[in-house]
């Protein structure tokens, strides 16, 4: 069974940081894209960043950039989401996901994999 389980969120300050971490397990990701999307309270689920099976190109989404670094490591079948300093508007649920192709996109449909979220908020 395929699961992607996300850790790393809780409660921080506006422009503080956290780094989310997405455990997968069941099969190996290396060659597959992966991203982060963001859910908030009342909100549609939207791209937060992607990156490629070997890491060597990634998107991030306009509202995060140049804050948010996704990583990963392939020897631990993982991925990262660096998040520096954050705003009460990144407050809201982290998913996880995979797709069955290398390259990454900013397509949610594009996924065929999801973790349940980490919930990170950001107070003021």
């Amino acid at each position: 069974q395929v699961q992607l389980v996300e850790s790393g969120g809780g409660l921080v300050q506006a422009g503080g940081s956290l780094r989310l971490s997405c455990a997968a397990s069941g099969r190996t990701f290396s060659n597959n894209a992966m991203g982060w999307f963001r859910q908030a309270p009342g909100k549609e689920r939207k791209f937060v960043a992607s990156i490629n099976w070997i890491g060597s190109t990634t998107y991030y989404a306009d509202s995060v950039k140049g804050r948010f670094t996704i990583s990963r490591d392939n020897a631990k079948n993982s991925v990262y989401l660096q998040m520096n300093s954050l705003k009460p508007e990144d407050t809201a649920v982290y998913h996880c996901a995979a797709r069955q192709f290398a390259g990454g996109s900013n397509q949610l449909g594009d996924y065929d994999y999801w973790g349940r979220g980490t919930q990170v908020t950001v107070s003021s």
